[in-house]
């Protein structure tokens, strides 16, 4: 009997196993262990399917390694610092020594490296296959994968595509000079710069620009579009944007990056502003102008790709009979809670169960300080569509839980149709990230503004801005 037939025969009976030599037999291969492509591999499992993961990396994808997560750790150090400067605020004399940036960064590490095991750990529990190398789809039946013991071919009935994305590098004359980052390095620094320039004031780059500046660092923000946070509100980016320069954080925007130069004292980021040539020197250069998305081990599948975007339909398939594909790949929002539903979409179709997204109740937050958070429709979307909506609005200078805390930027704000269903919300504000799940699960649910506004908040709490904020769409709010 060949050993293919008998790895055949293996597989039909369940005993799925791995011959870095061979051959791997599963009912879904995925290609890609991040937010989409583990809980893809956790949510095929149990609905009964033998699972294969192929991650080149570390499981856990951009979010868990380079990402969501060790920037939230960091946030938090630097936080903490700024919390040590308003101490005397509230009755404290606390003063900083210095900061110990590889100590924050250690922690940092010790964070990612919890997480890791215990993906790994979830994984393993569900029998799940792990295979590290990197993989590339050889057809819509076959991966390679090239491991550092050999190259391994998984055959599977169905496949997953969830190989994310990467840092984009714009075409700047000096853009690979020494001290010119991504965020991947940005988040490895063993000590703070005195100076940096951030090109793009997108998510990424006003994260970095908030938590630098909280640490000390002198920070400067270079943005091509008139703007920061093009694809939020422009109230709350305008509030935000107030508040970061009132921090010492200084933007230029409508600016065009021309080159970097190498000097004596470090790098100088040449641009122009409305034809003017400007010149900002600094220590370090931080590039987050967005993130190209990783097409690349995907090509031996004739898959429908537009504007570097790979094509799924509401179940999350491609154009591809028993492909699917989920996470950044797919374009649109680049969040990895939306890639944990895609992932879990797709799987469920791939097993059978018919699945689609609510892509009307899709939350995102900025974790600035103080946060953005958003879901759902906003003004200006409403404005472009012609839709009718109502808005009701109520500051956190108002709301005493915030007062208590120091913490009094920002501001709640909900939409509603004619009938006043919520559509929409904005929180700029503390807790702005915890905050927007009420707004997203009234989204979900249809809910009226009244049914908000009239259930009752515990007080003093945040959340109360959220009931006068609905309770202001009626036109009957109490503390406004």
């Amino acid at each position: 009997m060949s050993n293919h037939l008998q790895l055949q025969r293996d597989y039909k009976k369940g005993r799925v196993y791995m011959d870095l030599k061979k051959e791997i037999f599963v009912d879904i291969g995925i290609l890609g262990g991040g937010p989409a492509g583990y809980v893809a591999a956790i949510r095929a499992s149990q609905l009964g399917a033998k699972v294969a993961l192929i991650e080149e990396k570390e499981l856990g994808g951009v979010c868990l390694n380079v990402g969501c997560i060790p920037t939230k750790a960091l946030l938090k150090s630097t936080d903490t610092i700024s919390a040590i400067r308003r101490s005397k605020e509230f009755g404290i004399n606390g003063y900083m020594e210095n900061i110990s940036w590889d100590i924050a960064v250690n922690r940092k590490n010790r964070i990612i490296k919890t997480l890791n095991m215990g993906v790994r750990q979830l994984l393993e529990a569900k029998k799940v296959t792990l295979l590290k190398g990197r993989g590339t789809a050889l057809s819509d039946k076959i991966f390679s994968v090239q491991t550092a013991e050999g190259v391994v071919h998984v055959h599977c009935d169905k496949m997953i595509l969830t190989t994310g994305a990467s840092p984009l590098i714009p075409t700047i004359n000096g853009i690979n000079l020494n001290n010119v980052i991504t965020s991947n390095e940005a988040l490895n620094l063993d000590e703070l710069p005195e100076s940096i320039v951030i090109i793009g004031a997108g998510v990424i780059g006003i994260e970095f620009a908030n938590m630098l500046c909280s640490a000390g660092v002198k920070v400067t923000v270079i943005e091509l579009m008139d703007r920061i946070l093009a694809s939020e509100d422009s109230e709350a980016a305008l509030e935000l944007l107030k508040i970061m320069k009132r921090k010492g954080i200084t933007f230029k925007l409508s600016a065009s990056v021309t080159d970097i130069q190498k000097t004596d004292a470090g790098l100088a980021v040449s641009y122009t502003v409305g034809g003017k040539a400007l010149n900002q020197p600094c220590k370090k250069v931080l590039v987050a102008v967005g993130r190209k998305l990783n097409i690349k081990p995907l090509q031996g599948l004739p898959l429908e790709v537009k504007k570097g975007v790979l094509i799924v339909n509401e179940n999350m398939q491609t154009n591809i009979k028993g492909v699917y594909a989920a996470g950044d790949i797919t374009g649109g929002k680049l969040l990895a809670h939306l890639a944990f539903m895609e992932g879990k979409v797709a799987a469920e179709n791939a097993m059978g169960i018919k699945s689609k997204i609510n892509d009307t109740a899709i939350p995102s937050c900025i974790y600035t300080n103080p946060e953005i958070a958003s879901v759902g429709m906003t003004e200006d979307r409403a404005r472009r569509e012609g839709v009718v909506v109502k808005v009701g609005k109520f500051y956190f200078r108002n709301n005493g839980r915030a007062l208590t805390l120091g913490e009094r930027e920002g501001f709640v704000k909900v939409l509603a149709d004619q009938n006043n269903i919520i559509i929409g919300g904005q929180i700029v504000g503390p807790h702005a990230s915890e905050l927007i799940s009420e707004l997203t699960l009234a989204i979900t649910l249809k809910a009226k503004a009244s049914v908000l506004a009239d259930m009752i908040h515990p007080h003093p709490t945040l959340s109360e801005a959220i009931w006068e904020a609905c309770g202001d769409v009626m036109g009957r709010a109490i503390h406004k």
